[in-house]
């Protein structure tokens, strides 16, 4: 679509679809199979492509980061869903209460589902979802980001190219046209972004009662307990800080440390920093920050935590400058002596700024604080004590928790991917999205006799006594 399309507009291409799925009946396998081989097609062949409108959207996005991160990751998520859908689509027996009835549960497509994918990683956000929903049966409109204009025409022009309409069909428009969408009476809406976009997108699908996956971010943070390995853990949290350039909705937000490590973090990342990137502004391997105005934003961030009193470490190559207004490129920063009233510490950062806030005695400090604060969409733990980790585990709640390491989990098919509270709801990826996208649906036959029938079954009672005394016997086995 060259122009944004009206909300009557969109209500005819869903009822189109919703009708193309009744009439065509539940997808076989064979068919589920084929659009995601057909999803892995489109990504392997046109990977160039796809790469350069990357790039070009962010104004530099690094090559590698986007191989990695939008085109294989992707590719392996749409092919473990080809790979086991067979498996998946078989019912599940359920228990019954008397011989004879048999019960099953099984898993029916939805409908149609629409996703709203981010600029972020605007493949993998995109066909991530989608290796569940063609899993599970359904088909797809699918309306990408206005931040990245090139990678969304792009993908219009290879999904009409892939797709049938009635399979799969992009959406192209600004942020109206993402009100429209998410106002449709789709059988299920993905969302990726922003906590404040969520709520709205929520509230426009409640009109049609459509339920959602939303998948938010929020304030992930990094945990090192006393006995951490600050060196460590300062390599494996600043190559996810620097990956995409922090633009990740887990990447660490904040950090959370004895007084005692600040010192061996800071010269820690500092190495790092000489070994990944010895520069940064001329590096092909250093990402853009997406656009002007999310450049200035960070920029502001960083001044109202220095006017406010923090003390902030750049992490710039020598002789470079912290950033580049031109080539929209920020060196990462370690912001020290953070306090609440910073913007820094109240809204998702989504760059290479990283806040340090240290604790005075034990990490219990730090799990009270991620516990007064909403809960993340993952949440980072060094530390090798068992018994500190299991402390970690059950007394935070975040989306995920990773120990030792930083986004680990976001690679693993096997693992659901999702927020909880102001971080999202729902979880995909894997089994998980397959089931995410299904209707659950219980079936029964009846045995014979119609035994659960007739003890509902007028006159009742010669039944009331009956149950009356297993009441009582139930009662007394109690007591007893």
């Amino acid at each position: 679509m060259n122009n944004a399309p009206h909300d009557q507009q969109l209500q005819h291409i869903l009822q189109t679809m919703k009708n193309a799925h009744l009439q065509a009946g539940p997808a076989s396998a064979e068919l589920r199979r084929d659009r995601l081989m057909r999803s892995i097609a489109l990504i392997r062949d046109n990977h160039a492509a796809i790469s350069a409108a990357i790039s070009a959207d962010f104004g530099h996005r690094s090559l590698y980061q986007t191989m990695a991160a939008d085109l294989v990751t992707t590719i392996n998520m749409l092919q473990h869903s080809a790979d086991n859908l067979a498996q998946w689509m078989e019912p599940e027996a359920a228990e019954v209460p008397v011989p004879g009835m048999q019960a099953w549960i099984a898993p029916q497509p939805l409908g149609v589902v629409g996703i709203i994918s981010p600029w972020n990683f605007p493949i993998n956000l995109a066909f991530g979802p989608l290796a569940g929903v063609f899993a599970a049966g359904n088909t797809a409109m699918l309306k990408p980001s206005e931040l990245t204009p090139k990678t969304s025409e792009l993908l219009a022009e290879l999904v009409a190219r892939y797709f049938d309409p009635q399979e799969l069909t992009v959406v192209l428009g600004d942020a109206d046209v993402g009100q429209a969408f998410s106002r449709l009476p789709f059988d299920h809406l993905v969302f990726t972004g922003s906590t404040a976009v969520g709520k709205h997108v929520m509230r426009a699908a409640a009109e049609n009662l459509v339920p959602v996956t939303l998948e938010l971010g929020g304030k992930s943070p990094v945990v090192l307990d006393v006995d951490a390995d600050a060196a460590l853990a300062a390599a494996r949290t600043m190559t996810i800080k620097t990956f995409n350039a922090g633009q990740i909705c887990i990447s660490p937000d904040y950090l959370l440390l004895p007084p005692q490590a600040e010192a061996t973090f800071v010269t820690a990342a500092r190495n790092f920093m000489r070994q990944a990137f010895p520069t940064v502004q001329a590096n092909p391997d250093y990402t853009a920050i997406i656009s002007d105005r999310h450049y200035q934003r960070l920029l502001a961030v960083l001044d109202d935590a220095k006017s406010k009193g923090a003390r902030v470490v750049s992490l710039a190559p020598e002789g470079e400058p912290d950033f580049d207004a031109r080539s929209r490129k920020i060196a990462p920063h370690l912001v020290l002596d953070v306090s609440e009233e910073m913007l820094i510490m109240q809204e998702e950062i989504f760059g290479p700024l990283l806040p340090m806030k240290t604790y005075a005695t034990s990490a219990s400090e730090a799990i009270a604080y991620i516990n007064a604060h909403p809960r993340p969409l993952a949440a980072y733990y060094f530390g090798n004590d068992p018994l500190h980790q299991q402390q970690m585990a059950q007394q935070t709640t975040s989306g995920a928790l990773v120990i030792n390491d930083v986004m680990t989990h976001a690679s693993l098919d096997s693992l659901p991917f999702g927020g909880v509270g102001a971080s999202g709801i729902g979880a995909y990826h894997g089994i998980h999205g397959f089931r995410r996208f299904s209707h659950a649906k219980p079936v029964v036959i009846q045995d014979e006799a119609g035994t659960t029938n007739l003890r509902l079954r007028a006159p009742y009672q010669e039944k009331t006594a009956i149950i009356a005394s297993m009441l009582d016997q139930s009662f007394q086995t109690q007591q007893q």
